[in-house]
């Protein structure tokens, strides 16, 4: 019973759908044959293809943007607005979810090789109270940022009619502003998932708790810190934590399908991001993602240090303790056909998000869609892969491992199968 309630939970915690796509999408495909690299790096009309069999397969709208060096390729596929039909656009900005945490996690990582933080220090030495009782000296930064603290989510108490998979509480709160402090109490005071660095049990409340570290050690508001030490830094010309519910650039409308529970799905760009902060409330676009990402794996953010910090990573597993793929701070690695793969995923309602690049950042997808909780769900409350699982991730691999450029180098660890999406794992 624990371990289903587990799951229905998880559900709503941040990390995409998306990733069903590579569960079903790289065991259809065999990875390709290494070639010379003066090559094109990769095949742009099968990319253009496996975009618009996802739009084909049910996908509203979707955009990606893929790099190998200095080469790129962008496309968009299917509509930003289901009735006036617009079409969608490659450079369209997106609400990114849960992506935002690498950002927080470099900005914490940074004070951190300052020397203004520790790591393996506990919370409630920068935050007394914030977390409770001895749980607060038990509780460290790291476990804050790898999702090993034990501290439960708050999004089911954010939007409490999620649990009856219905869109009532999410039409109700579209305008409210929620406070940091809120968000923590909710988390802290509900049940631990599990004792403080005993498991992995992702939470959004972790990375709200960072947020307010970020405040406490410098002084200034968390989202101001981030834009102005990893934002502008990385170059970033179109990403911003959004200060009202609308989004005024050029975006795409953001449909809610709750898992077939919200038929037709709801409409959600225009929300208030406080219930999410610097947990999930970004927006940016598929070519800044991949800019970031490049300069966090190849050392403009952080040095070597705080970078193999950050990809020390924990094993997230599934009842059976299968290793699903392995979590870091803020960030994760995935194995790919052609090899290991550092990113993350996100969601907010709506809006899905997935970004991936090779260790040393040359090759690269970001990939943003419009439709999200598309899938159907088992007896056990799992959301079932579906058409557009297939379609995207035959997309993911041809990004990645597709063309006939170099490709990520090869892990010994690389497996034909990749780990199942963290919305699956099932531990209680």
């Amino acid at each position: 019973m624990a371990t289903r309630r587990f799951v229905r939970l998880r559900r709503f915690a941040g990390t995409v759908p998306v990733a069903a796509a590579l569960a079903v999408g790289l065991t259809a495909f065999a990875p390709p044959a290494q070639a010379d690299p003066q090559v094109m790096s990769f095949d742009a009309a099968k990319l253009r293809v496996t975009l618009d069999a996802t739009h084909e397969a049910g996908m509203y709208g979707l955009y990606s943007a893929v790099r190998q060096d200095d080469d790129a390729w962008k496309g968009a596929s299917g509509v930003a607005d289901v009735r006036t039909r617009r079409p969608v656009r490659p450079d369209m900005q997106h609400r990114v979810g849960s992506v935002t945490k690498t950002f927080t996690a470099t900005a914490v990582l940074q004070l951190a090789e300052q020397g203004r933080l520790q790591l393996d220090a506990p919370i409630a030495q920068y935050l007394p109270g914030t977390v409770p009782g001895e749980r607060g000296q038990q509780v460290t930064v790291r476990m804050l940022l790898n999702h090993t603290s034990g501290i439960a989510d708050f999004v089911r108490f954010a939007f409490p009619s999620l649990q009856r998979l219905s869109p009532e509480s999410l039409d109700r709160h579209r305008f409210r502003t929620l406070r940091a402090d809120r968000l923590i109490k909710w988390g802290v005071e509900s049940p631990p998932t599990n004792a403080p660095g005993a498991s992995w049990a992702y939470s959004n409340t972790n990375y709200i708790i960072l947020g307010q570290l970020l405040e406490e050690v410098t002084g200034v508001k968390a989202e101001t810190y981030i834009q102005k030490n990893v934002i502008r830094p990385a170059g970033l010309k179109k990403t911003y934590f959004p200060t009202e519910p609308a989004i005024y650039g050029d975006h795409s409308r953001m449909y809610e399908a709750l898992y077939r529970h919200a038929e037709p799905p709801r409409e959600y760009s225009v929300f208030n991001m406080s219930w999410i902060g610097v947990a999930g409330a970004l927006v940016s676009t598929t070519d800044d993602l991949n800019t970031f990402y490049r300069a966090l794996l190849t050392g403009k953010l952080i040095g070597r240090g705080a970078l193999t910090e950050m990809q020390s990573t924990v094993p997230v597993q599934d009842a059976n303790g299968n290793t699903l793929m392995n979590y870091g701070l803020g960030l994760y690695s995935m194995e790919m056909p052609c090899g290991t793969f550092w990113g993350h995923d996100g969601v907010v309602f709506g809006s899905g998000t997935q970004v991936l690049s090779s260790v040393d950042g040359r090759r690269q997808l970001a990939l943003g869609f419009n439709l999200t909780k598309y899938q159907q769900l088992d007896g056990q409350g799992a959301p079932t892969p579906n058409a557009i699982d297939n379609a995207l991730g035959a997309h993911f691999v041809q990004a990645l491992c597709g063309g006939k450029g170099p490709l990520a180098t090869r892990s010994p660890a690389t497996s034909a199968k990749p780990p199942l999406p963290l919305q699956f794992v099932t531990r209680p």
